[in-house]
């Protein structure tokens, strides 16, 4: 394969330098953007080992890659940030526009205005916030309007109106108004809204008492509301620290290829509210989770004064569900078994740090170092007390949720035995409990395979998936590939008395249907309706065809009968994908051993068998190979044969 020789040309001048690396597919399409401290081990551990299935999916669609070298982490952090802006890449975490929340604006104007703004940028006006909705910056400015007496109109009117005579506006279409006033103003509602609103509600405390003792009932009473106004905005959180800093405290929980971030916001001390973002990633998960942090200030330049960021998550650990923030420091003081769970949570730690130097990774202190640079404000990862208690709140917000989301799945699964029932109605079937599904997988017709997962009652029977290696066809002909592994499947089900599906489904349109058609009636007397799914061009489930005339059968997009189909389409490609790249991996050995002079057939499968991989191999002495019964002479020439190819795939 000529793309893996480039790529194994590629790994082997990779520098020790960071930096960011894309990798492309066989259009030459950007699908995944990365960092790194090291480009040469980071690079090079996507091609080696094994990896989860969402990896393997990516991995599985590279065909080439680039790099561009940086100067140091914080420059890749800022490149990488950009590059996955540009191009959006496929198996990227993506930060989406509307996560965005309002925020107070006091706008850098002659005459400033306050207004609730979800757009933040660099224009020298004064930002606060965010806010968990727009409600709650709504209702604070709301309050603000009626405290302070900034100009509320957006074009300047050519006399005073009706704020001047509340109150409330300081009428600069009518007289010059100092700069000096609204510095006071504008200084005021940042010490309201830094945590002096408990002054400001004294003083108008006072002011309601004096309005009421001097008979102002109506004033006493707009006061009295307006205090009321302010404990109702400024309540107390159940959550609070000493100082009356603002600060984003992140968490992140990893489990079965999917990530949740748990953003915290503690806003004077006080946690105001949580945000929480759920998806597939496809690459390191520490590495990815820093890419999300990135994105998300990139995208919100209004910083808040401390970052708290957590240290290296284990995928699928501590899934309880009990909270784990004190209020105190019994956790420090905590002794006995605490104290060897902190023992083992810091070697997993330290292992997991280890990993991340080898493969060449942002590390904890690393990616925390790199954000603190770029942003200009204090980036911490707590090792203990009070503010290591608020990350592991965030993590285990995050570990909650995503147990949330695969029970939901799990309650998803429980009702798609009613969607088959409901297809089966709709393909004119009297019952539809068995489905096997089929699933061809090649690269320019190399190491064609094919792939069979079983549902049964809408559920995905994984202990009776089948994987075909393609024995008869040369080249990428999907017909014939389908043809030949329909052949070898119902055989076995006749000569074996296998239970039959009610439906068969087929990758594909009218050829692929017509070609399971035919070797079922023609050849071994099998009348399965066979159903066939249509992608569309962006590779997504479009259409269902049925029959050997491939009629379209109508399903609404949002029904269970679709979300059914959808489900098998992509575990079958999955199954096939991932077989596929095994294979792969497989014949790349295969070929390297297969070109040294002296090795067969046989001697390939003893070695394989004796030194377990091809790694092992190229590690190996030459004594190491007399229990083979292979001389000095030709275990020089493997070893040198193994060395010129470069590094392993």
């Amino acid at each position: 394969m000529d793309y893996m020789d480039n790529i194994r040309n590629k790994l082997a001048l990779l520098p020790d330098l960071p930096g960011c690396y894309l990798m492309k597919n066989e259009e030459g399409t950007i699908i995944y953007v990365g960092k790194a401290k090291v480009l040469k081990n980071r690079v090079r551990s996507y091609f080696t080992g094994s990896h989860n299935g969402k990896t393997q999916r990516l991995v599985a669609n590279i065909t080439d890659f680039e790099y561009i070298v940086t100067s140091s982490n914080m420059e890749a952090l800022i490149l990488e940030c950009n590059l996955i802006k540009k191009h959006m890449p496929r198996y990227n975490v993506l930060l989406k526009d509307d996560k965005t929340f309002p925020y107070l604006k006091i706008t850098n104007e002659a005459h400033p205005r306050l207004e609730v703004t979800r757009r933040v940028i660099k224009d020298k006006a004064k930002y606060f916030g965010p806010y968990p909705n727009a409600y709650a910056a709504h209702q604070t400015k709301k309050l603000l309007d009626r405290m302070y007496p900034l100009r509320k109109c957006g074009v300047m009117p050519k006399e005073v109106c009706l704020y001047y005579h509340m109150g409330q506006c300081l009428a600069p279409c009518e007289k010059e108004v100092p700069k000096s006033d609204y510095e006071e103003i504008t200084q005021n509602i940042a010490g309201f809204l830094g945590g002096g609103h408990e002054a400001v509600k004294k003083d108008l405390q006072q002011k309601m008492q004096e309005a009421a003792e001097e008979l102002y009932f109506e004033r006493a009473k707009e006061l009295r509301d307006q205090i009321i106004h302010i404990d109702a905005l400024m309540e107390k959180q159940k959550i609070n620290t000493a100082d009356t800093k603002d600060r984003d405290v992140f968490g992140y929980a990893v489990d079965k290829g999917w990530m949740c971030v748990q953003i915290l916001y503690m806003r004077q001390g006080k946690m105001i509210q949580r945000h929480s973002s759920v998806f597939p990633f496809y690459g390191e998960a520490y590495s990815d989770f820093i890419s999300y942090v990135a994105q998300y200030y990139s995208e919100n330049p209004a910083l808040p004064q401390e970052i708290l960021l957590p240290d290296t998550v284990l995928e699928g650990t501590d899934k309880s569900g009990k909270p784990q923030l004190a209020v105190s420091g019994e956790a420090e003081a905590a002794g006995g078994e605490a104290a060897l769970e902190a023992a083992a949570q810091a070697d997993a730690g330290e292992a997991a740090a280890a990993e991340a130097a080898a493969e060449g990774t942002v590390d904890a202190a690393g990616g925390a170092a790199a954000l603190q640079e770029w942003l200009g404000v204090k980036v911490l990862v707590p090792q203990r007390g009070l503010k290591k208690q608020m990350v592991g709140m965030a993590c285990q917000n995050g570990r909650v949720a995503l147990d949330e989301k695969f029970r939901l799945i799990e309650r998803d699964e429980e009702r798609t035995s009613g969607a088959a029932i409901s297809l089966g109605q709709s393909l004119g079937l009297e019952s539809l409990s068995r489905i096997e599904a089929f699933d061809n997988s090649n690269i320019q017709g190399t190491n064609p395979v094919s792939a069979m997962v079983v549902f049964i009652d809408g559920k995905p029977a994984r202990k009776e998936y089948r994987k075909y290696k393609v024995r008869s066809v040369q080249g990428p002909d999907d017909y014939e590939t389908m043809r030949e592994v329909i052949r070898r499947r119902y055989e076995r089900v006749l000569k074996e008395n296998l239970p039959q599906p009610d439906l068969i489904v087929v990758d594909g349109g009218k050829g692929q249907i017509s070609s399971a058609i035919d070797i079922l009636q023609n050849e071994l007397g099998l009348y399965i309706p066979v159903c066939g799914l249509v992608k569309d061009d962006k590779h997504r489930t479009a259409q269902l065809l049925v029959g050997d005339s491939a009629e379209p059968v109508q399903l609404a997009r949002d029904s269970q009968e679709f979300y059914l189909l959808q489900r098998i389409q992509d575990e079958v490609h999955r199954f096939a994908i991932t077989f596929h790249r095994e294979q792969r991996g497989k014949s790349m050995v295969t070929s390297k051993l297969d070109s040294i002079p002296g090795i067969g057939d046989k001697r390939r499968k003893l070695l394989l068998k004796h030194f377990g991989s091809l790694k092992k191999i190229k590690e190996a002495s030459i004594e190491d190979f007399r229990p083979l019964s292979i001389g000095d002479k030709l275990a020089g020439q493997i070893l040198d044969a193994l060395k010129d190819e470069g590094p392993s795939l």
